[in-house]
């Protein structure tokens, strides 16, 4: 269960980076429409505004999955976590329900408490 979560963090960070790459393309492709403009040529223009446009709406697309992945590793890591919480506690009440069955002094049950929560 772990490994998936390292590997769906690893994912999702591996998207962020795609995305700021995106970005970076998308400001590359806007200067590089400044200069055709500069230089009169409108259809050199258009063709790196479309490209800006496709790589902005790529980057915003990547960081959406991104996240998206990330929120589920996080869900994933939730479930993991409360179900070694419940394992332990089902282990510990049923040892105190043991001692309470022998008649085993509080000493006892306090000793298996203080096994559960060290």
């Amino acid at each position: 269960m772990e490994n998936t979560v390292f590997n769906l963090k690893f994912l999702a960070k591996s998207l962020k980076k795609q995305s700021a790459r995106c970005k970076k393309d998308s400001t590359k492709e806007v200067n590089d429409m400044k200069k055709a403009i500069k230089s009169g040529d409108t259809e050199i223009a258009r063709i790196h505004a479309s490209n800006a446009i496709r790589k902005k709406n790529e980057g915003v697309n990547l960081l959406r999955l991104s996240s998206r992945i990330d929120a589920a590793a996080s869900r994933i890591d939730t479930a993991a976590k409360m179900q070694r919480v419940t394992t332990s506690m089902g282990r510990v009440v049923g040892e105190i329900d043991r001692a309470l069955q022998k008649n085993m002094g509080l000493d006892k049950v306090s000793q298996i408490m203080d096994t559960f929560e060290g």
